[in-house]
């Protein structure tokens, strides 16, 4: 699954145009190298958001094309943040 839908289904960025934006300006990476908007991600992945002065880091525990919002955190488990 590309990287911004990623973060988009999961809800740690609300929409994808600005997973996007974030994925362009190097402020999200996979595995500790910078991602673009096309990388794919996989289970077991770490994936790490810088937000301003805060950043988040979360493993891929699902992948799933759509779900609910009560769904979307279980498709990540926060490491740090």
């Amino acid at each position: 699954m590309r990287i911004d839908k990623f973060l988009k289904n999961s809800r740690l960025i609300k929409r994808r145009t600005i997973a996007k934006e974030a994925c362009d300006t190097e402020r999200v990476t996979i595995n500790g190298k910078p991602a673009k908007a096309g990388s794919e991600v996989k289970i077991g992945d770490i994936v790490h958001i810088q937000f301003g002065n805060s950043s988040v880091t979360a493993r891929v525990t699902a992948l799933t094309e759509s779900c609910r919002k009560e769904d979307a955190a279980g498709m990540y488990e926060i490491i740090e943040g």
